[in-house]
């Protein structure tokens, strides 16, 4: 689906392999892309399955952190991204009530603490970076080719496409998203669906009709909703991200989430908040599901990677950037486990990769899941959260060492967990009595 105003960065490619490869990768979003560059960094060869007729991201901004823009830059890809994204100044975190401040980040000092920049960037823009690099570096693209079967074989694996074809390497990955078709091979959970929904919108800064700071990402966190913008392609354009719990939801209702749902959830919040609600593109929203972690990535000659191993609630903002760390933790494994005669020693690259992946998501996903808790709370709670974020110093990092420190490649080189903070302790401060055993993770 096309949205009026933004670019999409889409190749057309063949849609008939051509000769053997080393590395099938399925799925050619930016977790599969991105693995795909990595591994042809290394001299294998590559083939991208996407199951759309054309490679293509359509959606809105993303926020890449420093334990991501690291690798862009070890990719030599940072420079491309800075010139199609932007690198805002600071992240305030905001009452999405009364408007007031409640904590920020200093994203110009941010850099210095962890030597890479914080980046916001259009979806579709990073996504034809890698894309683009794929192509310089000879990865076979192939489109229109859905995957609806993955085996493992004593020379490899083979997935089966819907037409009845087949495709084999001597390993496949399976970047196949939220509804994976591998997972299955590993577990039979499902989805989890939160009874939030998101609605976006990326339009031209002069349709926005008041005036922006666009050198700050802005993050309002209220009762049962968030809004978030920030600007993009060099402040030609606004990113606005609304998201509210939805009572249909809650109800039970198939019907859940629509637009009157989100002038409600919007009704109370302060003037900055309201003014943005109008432009949220209301043909389209995005219910919001993430899965349990799992540990098990790897069968055989498969593996998961991205969504397909780790789909995230997206408060964090980590979701892209852990399928890119996958692809490049799993590049770093392969190059370490060539023999000298070029012979990969696949068993070994999985082990390495399977044992530090898993656990840094999982941390990931169960932070996530309790970051979003904190942001929608109510009440007393509300303002005992307040409280704590507005005594956190903005220079402290010891909430964000953990997550935009380099990527670890060892579980030994994972670095440690901040510590929470009980909510009630913000109770003085607050003025507020005691509440619900809970912690705050003062991190935006």
């Amino acid at each position: 689906m096309s949205v009026p105003g933004i670019e999409e960065s889409i190749v057309t490619t063949p849609t008939a392999a051509a000769g053997p490869v080393d590395v099938l990768i399925v799925g050619g979003g930016i977790g599969g892309l991105s693995a795909a560059y990595a591994l042809a960094r290394e001299g294998l060869r590559v083939r991208v399955l996407e199951r759309a007729r054309e490679f293509g991201e359509v959606g809105a901004g993303l926020q890449i952190a420093p334990n991501c823009t690291r690798i862009l830059h070890d990719y030599g890809l940072l420079d491309e991204a800075e010139n199609l994204g932007v690198l805002p100044k600071t992240m305030v975190m905001r009452d999405a009530l009364d408007g007031s401040e409640l904590t920020r980040l200093d994203l110009v000092d941010l850099e210095r603490e962890y030597g890479f920049p914080y980046m916001v960037i259009h979806r579709s823009d990073l996504h034809g970076i890698f894309l683009r690099a794929c192509r310089r570096a000879g990865v076979d693209l192939i489109t229109d080719a859905r995957v609806v079967g993955y085996e493992n074989t004593p020379s490899g694996a083979e997935v089966l496409l819907e037409d009845g074809r087949t495709d084999e390497a001597r390993i496949v990955i399976a970047a196949d998203g939220l509804r994976s078709v591998a997972r299955r091979l590993l577990t039979d959970d499902q989805p989890v669906s939160s009874p939030y929904v998101a609605y976006r919108a990326a339009v031209p800064i002069e349709q926005v009709g008041r005036n922006i700071d666009l050198s700050e990402v802005s993050v309002h966190i209220g009762p049962h909703c968030h809004f978030v913008h920030y600007g993009l392609r060099g402040g030609r354009m606004l990113n606005q991200v609304a998201v509210f719990r939805s009572p249909r939801a809650l109800a039970g209702e198939k019907n859940w989430g629509t637009p009157d749902e989100l002038d409600n959830a919007f009704a109370t919040t302060c003037p900055d908040v309201q003014a943005g609600i109008p432009l949220m593109w209301r043909d389209r929203w995005w219910r919001m599901f993430d899965r349990d972690p799992i540990m098990t990535w790897v069968h055989g000659n498969i593996t998961l990677l991205g969504d397909a191993a780790h789909p995230p609630l997206q408060y964090m903002a980590q979701g892209a950037i852990m399928a890119i760390e996958d692809g490049w933790v799993l590049a770093r494994h392969v190059a370490a486990h060539r023999a000298e005669n070029g012979s990969i020693d696949w068993q070994a690259a999985f082990a390495a990769y399977e044992a530090v992946r898993p656990e840094h998501c999982r941390r990931v996903l169960t932070t996530t899941r309790a970051w979003g808790e904190l942001w929608h709370l109510d009440g007393t709670a509300r303002l005992q959260r307040n409280a704590l974020l507005r005594a956190r110093d903005t220079y402290d990092y010891s909430f964000t060492d953990w997550i935009y420190g380099p990527t670890a490649l060892t579980p030994e080189e994972e670095p440690p967990m901040f510590t929470p903070i009980p909510l009630d302790s913000g109770r003085s401060a607050a003025g507020a009595g005691p509440v619900q055993d809970a912690s705050c993770s003062c991190s935006t």
